[in-house]
């Protein structure tokens, strides 16, 4: 009867063994699956040039040519906003504080970054109007999705103090 003990020992602690290591490895990869997918998510490409992805390639290279073209129209005035940021920056900085100076230099970049914007959101107009309705209902969705149409989800409101 004692030597039937330790077998039986044996056998009852090579299985807790192998079920441990099955469990292990379950979740173990369970946690690398979550991590990976969270990184995926994370990583998705985000923006304006993205939101063509949907369409066929021929559409999405003259989509892309059309941001491109943009881009390169109002080179100027990214500079003038590059500019007058760097104006607040310094204007900021500087030990006496110039009001009517840094309020005119906000007020140049914010001029230069809305003829920035309106001549990007004219070029996307300009592609929109060649589409069919299918395809401009995708270009919507990849804007809501990937562009500028993205919206952070709902957060709750709570009653003010």
């Amino acid at each position: 009867m004692n030597e039937g003990m330790p077998k039986r020992i044996k056998v009852v602690l090579a299985i807790s063994v192998l079920l441990n290591v099955f469990l292990l490895g379950a979740i173990g990869g369970g946690g690398y699956r979550w991590y990976a997918a969270e990184r995926t998510a994370a990583v998705q490409p985000r923006g304006l040039r993205f939101a063509a992805d949907g369409l066929d390639a021929g559409q999405r290279r003259q989509f892309l040519q059309g941001l491109r073209a943009a881009r390169r129209a109002v080179a100027p005035e990214v500079d003038a906003a590059r500019e007058g940021r760097h104006q607040v920056e310094q204007l900021l900085r500087q030990p006496q504080f110039e009001r009517e100076a840094l309020v005119a230099a906000l007020a140049r970049t914010r001029e230069a970054d809305a003829a920035v914007r309106s001549r990007i959101e004219q070029s996307v107009v300009d592609f929109a109007a060649t589409l069919s309705p299918a395809e401009r209902q995708q270009l919507a969705d990849a804007l809501v999705q990937r562009g500028p149409l993205r919206t952070a989800p709902a957060q709750p409101r709570t009653a003010a103090p």
